[in-house]
């Protein structure tokens, strides 16, 4: 049986797809909150080891962001459906010049075709395992900021041609660029400005590695990438703390979860695991604990 809605009662299916605006605004305050540490940190004790801590903070919560925005585009976070329109594309998607619209419309695909060739992802994970030495040098070109330059170029690219844009990308674009003003004029008005730097660096560096750590983990080298039922397809990784915090915030390890039950929260994704894990929903699953030993799955000798 792959419906989990069969799986469920009625009153654990509505538990657990029950959105939470106090949940949800404490997610997306947690992660500014997460942000303004990590430049008070650098900015108050300046040296090379707290701006490393600053740089991986802010590039952990980068990736946050792309995860709030990918639920204010499900409409999961808020129970309005506005409000997630809003939130989404004025206070998630701008910090990383996010466009709420374009995303779904791919990640939706995804989701409808998980489990087949026609996957519009399968591109990123369809080569796994890997040998370690082609690891490697993927994540040598996400850490040494070779892929976040390509980002960078695009959106240089698209503020030269913004007027040729459509409205809906040109629109998203601006939004990403006002922000990023307005972040760099506040960091300068509290006198360092420098902090920025900061920022920009954690997105050419840390955004991509974590970013792809992440997307490894929910898909790569699973049972069977061409089988329609999640528990093959898909992956769920029992992180610690300290991967919670630089590699999967907001519980986004739950991504299996999140395949089987689309209509869940990500604030709920835990709670629904616990209940397939007690249903013996799972019997036949293997969880990796953590972020280390799954590369070490995914990869072989080479």
């Amino acid at each position: 049986m792959t419906n989990v809605r069969e799986v469920l009662s009625a009153d654990e299916l509505a538990a657990v797809t029950a959105k939470s605006d106090l949940r949800a605004a404490w997610l997306l305050l947690s992660n500014w909150l997460i942000v303004a540490g990590a430049f008070a940190l650098a900015a108050l004790w300046p040296n090379p080891l707290t701006i490393l801590l600053a740089v991986l903070l802010l590039g952990a919560r980068q990736l946050g962001f792309g995860i709030l925005m990918h639920e204010a585009g499900h409409r999961l976070l808020f129970r309005s459906r506005a409000v997630n329109a809003w939130v989404g594309n004025w206070l998630i998607a701008p910090p990383t010049f996010g466009n709420v619209a374009a995303y779904m419309r791919g990640h939706l695909e995804h989701h409808r075709l998980a489990g087949t060739d026609e996957d519009p992802d399968l591109a990123n994970y369809r080569d796994y395992p890997i040998p370690r030495s082609r690891l490697r040098r993927k994540l040598w070109r996400d850490i040494s900021g070779q892929t976040g330059w390509r980002s960078v170029k695009g959106i240089a690219r698209g503020l030269v041609n913004v007027h040729r844009l459509d409205g809906e990308a040109r629109a998203a674009l601006l939004r990403g660029l006002g922000f990023n003003l307005m972040l760099l004029a506040v960091l300068v008005g509290l006198g360092h400005g420098w902090l920025y730097l900061l920022w920009v660096v954690a997105f050419i560096c840390v955004n991509p590695l974590v970013s792809r750590i992440r997307q490894v983990g929910e898909h790569g080298a699973v049972p069977d990438l061409g089988d329609a039922d999640p528990r093959r397809n898909t992956r769920t990784i029992a992180p610690n703390w300290l991967e919670r915090l630089f590699i999967c915030p907001h519980q986004v390890s739950y991504h299996l979860e999140h395949h089987l039950l689309p209509s869940v929260p990500i604030y709920r994704l835990r709670e629904l695991h616990r209940l397939l894990v007690e249903k013996g929903f799972y019997a036949e699953v293997h969880f990796p604990r953590g972020y280390l030993p799954l590369l070490r799955e995914v990869t072989v000798p080479g």
